[in-house]
C-alpha cells in the first residue's frame, strides 16, 4: 500500500479519536503537509511531514509507514516519528491566558 487518505491515516495512528474529527480538522485547515493545507482526501506518502494544529500547540510528524486500519497505541511509534519541537510542549505547561492566580479574600 503506497498511499492512503490523510483523514484515514490520522485516525489510524491515533492522532484523532474518530475519522470524522480528522476530516473536520482538515476542512478547518488545521492539517498541513509540507506547509500546505490539505483536504481530507489528500493522499499521504512515506516521508512526508504532517503538521496538526491542536491549540495551543502545533504537532509535527513524519510519516514512516502507510496504514489504513487503527492500531494499538503501543504500535504508533513504528508508523510515525514525532518531530514536534520541545518549545511547543512547553506551551502546554503555561497557565491559561487571561487567568491570574491571586490570594482569596
Amino acid at each position: 500500500m503506497g498511499e492512503v487518505r490523510i483523514d484515514k491515516w490520522l485516525w489510524a495512528v491515533r492522532i484523532f479519536k474518530t475519522r470524522d474529527l480528522a476530516a473536520e480538522a482538515c476542512r478547518k485547515k488545521h492539517v498541513s503537509i509540507n506547509n500546505l493545507s490539505v483536504k481530507p482526501s489528500h493522499l499521504v506518502k512515506i516521508g512526508q511531514i504532517i503538521q496538526v494544529r491542536k491549540p495551543p500547540i502545533t504537532h509535527t510528524y513524519e510519516v514512516l509507514s502507510i496504514i489504513s486500519q487503527r492500531i494499538p497505541a503501543a504500535a504508533v511509534p513504528q508508523h510515525l516519528r514525532d518531530l514536534t519541537p520541545p518549545e511547543q510542549y512547553e506551551l502546554l505547561r503555561q497557565p491559561a491566558s487571561g487567568f491570574i492566580p491571586r490570594p482569596s479574600g
